[in-house]
């Protein structure tokens, strides 16, 4: 019998076939993004670019984090707080990046109000064309239908979908979720998940819980 080997997070490329995927962990260079492994992006033009294309308006402090086992298709989005403009004046027009004297107002756009650090879970999916707002938290197993734009918080294991998002159903009743997240299969030894691949794909919670690893 041939043994299981488990697949390599390091890998820019997982399948070399496909260089349209990316594994994002090995590919990010910014101390701003965290991002977990075998998450990756499906992009035909240029995928190694998620950094500069795909997060938008990134200049910190808050933060990117993204856990792992996520698929993210092409085209998603993610609007970060540094698009935030003033909005307690009569315009919002942001005159001192301009130039000029302009600049000598400089701290009229600076300190602006923010949401926080935007947190994608683990095993999540986001649909093609997906644009995620900045402070928002996409809760672990959840869903997120093409071409929706997710403007407050997504529950784990939730299924959401419009403009704006709004959620359609959950995957699992409340007492399904509560098992699962104690499970949290994505945190298991990489070995473990390899050798239950079948069961964490198409099972049941109740095989999960027997595939579990014993604790020590």
């Amino acid at each position: 019998m041939t043994p299981s080997v488990p697949a390599d997070p390091t890998v820019l490329h997982p399948m070399p076939e496909q260089p349209r995927v990316v594994l994002l962990k090995p590919l990010v260079t910014s101390p701003l993004i965290e991002v977990g492994e075998f998450s990756y992006y499906d992009d035909p033009d240029d995928p190694t670019a998620f950094e500069t294309r795909n997060v938008l308006y990134h200049y910190g402090p808050e933060k990117l984090v993204i856990g792992k086992f996520c698929a993210l298709g092409e085209g998603v989005r993610f609007i970060m707080n540094g698009a935030n403009h003033r909005m307690d004046g009569p315009s919002t027009f942001p005159f001192p990046i301009m130039g000029g004297s302009w600049a000598d107002h400089f701290d009229l756009i600076t300190g602006l109000p923010g949401r926080g650090d935007t947190v994608v879970g683990h095993d999540v999916w986001l649909g093609y064309r997906t644009m995620v707002m900045p402070g928002v938290r996409i809760g672990h197993g959840a869903i997120v239908a093409s071409g929706s734009v997710v403007v407050e918080d997504v529950p784990d294991y939730g299924i959401v979908g419009g403009n704006p998002a709004k959620l359609i159903r959950r995957r699992y009743d409340d007492t399904d979720i509560d098992r699962l997240l104690a499970l949290a299969w994505w945190n298991w030894p990489l070995q473990h998940i390899t050798d239950h691949l079948r069961t964490i794909m198409s099972g049941s919670v109740d095989d999960l819980e027997d595939a579990a690893p014993t604790p020590r």
